[in-house]
């Protein structure tokens, strides 16, 4: 992929709310891409856990297939050229081995190939209250690497949900050059009432560039319930568009040379530094870098 081009784009964000029976959501996924695309939009981005919303590792696990025999993705990518747009599915489950699975995020062109694909960082291991209970790491293999894909308006870096909560991961893309990142989540209501919409915003408004945030919102089969509330946010971190709760589709349109003035006037990625962190009476550690 180059960047030359047009810098404007119409972005479209699908808002889910995936049950247990991957075809149904699968079918819903379908009908509202499409929904996005007749609206113009050129890239499309679904939530985290797409094909499946499931708390049980050993049904996901046994949903799961690997990259090159897994059927929503083959048919995510035929849709996606069908429509000629860039489709980013937030994320599918993908076998990588007998006992784990990646929770991948992949970029689709509009030929149907793939473009990019990023593995979840971070695992969501947290007891909750009121008794809900997440254990990712139980049967998610975690990532080693960020990952930025340069489409033809702009560089993209990738991000999936708990990530959100990892400044270091965005100041790190923010430096690679995103004009624009993507976090395609699954928040859970309680913690996304309290933090979805400042962390997204803090996101943009750190980075200097647009943050595009597809979500699941609602009640589901297996008894989560999520918040919803996609969003698109500008690099002064105004959000340009926010869904509600219940499946759909969200629109902004995006000129990207706004994430350019944005870091002009506060060009705070170009001024970090190493230090080290001190604790009065203790020897300092290591010294770290803030866009590491």
């Amino acid at each position: 992929m180059t960047r030359q081009g047009e810098r404007r784009f119409r972005a479209g964000l699908v808002q889910l709310r995936s049950g247990q029976a991957i075809e149904p959501n699968l079918d819903m996924a379908e009908a509202l891409i499409r929904r996005a695309a007749k609206g113009g939009a050129a890239y499309v981005q679904t939530p985290e856990n797409t094909a499946i919303m499931e708390l049980k590792p050993e049904l996901v696990i046994a949903a799961s297939e690997a990259e090159g025999k897994s059927a929503p993705l083959a048919r995510l990518k035929a849709l996606a050229a069908e429509l000629g747009i860039f489709l980013h599915i937030g994320s599918l489950a993908i076998k990588v081995d007998r006992g784990r699975v990646a929770n991948r995020s992949y970029v689709i062109d509009p030929q149907g190939r793939i473009a990019a694909r990023y593995d979840k960082l971070h695992m969501f291991d947290v007891d909750l209250a009121g008794g809900e209970s997440y254990r990712e790491s139980q049967y998610f293999r975690p990532g080693a690497k960020a990952v930025l894909v340069d489409l033809p308006f702009g560089r993209l870096g990738l991000s999936i949900c708990y990530d959100l909560r990892f400044p270091a991961l965005y100041r790190a893309l923010a430096a690679a050059g995103a004009d624009f990142i993507a976090i395609p989540s699954a928040f859970t209501r309680q913690t996304g009432e309290a933090h979805w919409q400042v962390l997204v915003r803090a996101r943009a408004i750190e980075t200097g560039a647009f943050v595009l945030a597809a979500a699941q919102g609602g009640l589901h089969e297996n008894g989560r319930s999520t918040y919803g509330h996609s969003l698109v946010v500008s690099p002064w971190g105004e959000v340009l568009a926010e869904g509600g709760e219940d499946p759909g589709v969200i629109f902004a349109d995006i000129d990207l040379a706004a994430s350019a003035e944005a870091r002009a006037r506060i060009p705070a990625i170009k001024h970090g530094r190493e230090f080290q962190v001190e604790i009065a009476g203790s020897s300092p550690a290591p010294a770290r870098k803030e866009a590491s």
